[in-house]
């Protein structure tokens, strides 16, 4: 019991110490002693070169613009070789249907050709299903318009990446064979 009594006089002891008086203290002193101060910094100013005059130009345009026009025409040409050797282009088409099901798959095919005829449509199979796409644009802005018909019509439709044939005509005899096999 004595422990406790003791022990709760030291708390009370601490306690009453410890909520002295704050005494606050302003640093300084008042804006009329700082009046006159002033201060050379101009040893420690980092120094920029004056801007050019807007209306003189630098450079001469003729002679600087001349072999980067060569350049780039060269390369230009090297890029557009390189394209015409690729047989595919990346693009982007609307999937509509996408199943196992080879009699749905020509169904939808059908239903989409008749819903707007002036549209390619393709059906692919991809083991183990069948791919009804309608349409190919290079950009999927181009896209969005024939999207938002076939939404409508399949609400399960989706704008998707695809690569397809760029030659027209190999394009053609693919289309040939696949529907020779439809047969």
């Amino acid at each position: 019991m004595a422990g406790k009594t003791s022990l709760s006089i030291l708390i009370g002891a601490f306690l009453i110490s410890s909520c002295g008086i704050i005494n606050i203290r302003t640093s300084g002193g008042s804006a009329e002693m700082y009046a006159d101060y002033s201060e050379n910094l101009e040893s420690s100013r980092i120094l920029f070169d004056p801007l050019p005059d807007p209306e003189e130009p630098a450079w001469d345009a003729s002679e600087a613009a001349a072999p980067i026009d060569q350049e780039l025409g060269k390369r230009i040409n090297e890029i557009i070789d390189e394209n015409d050797e690729e047989m595919f282009l990346t693009g982007y088409t609307i999937l509509i249907y996408s199943g196992i099901d080879r009699e749905s798959a020509f169904e939808i095919r059908n239903e989409a050709y008749s819903e707007i005829p002036d549209i390619q449509t393709y059906m692919e199979y991809e083991q183990p299903r069948y791919l009804v796409k309608v349409g190919r644009y290079i950009n999927k802005i181009e896209a969005l318009a024939t999207y938002e018909k076939m939404k409508a019509v399949f609400p399960g439709s989706r704008i998707i990446s695809d690569r397809y044939l760029k030659d027209q005509e190999l394009q053609k005899k693919e289309e040939e064979k696949l529907e020779n096999a439809e047969r």
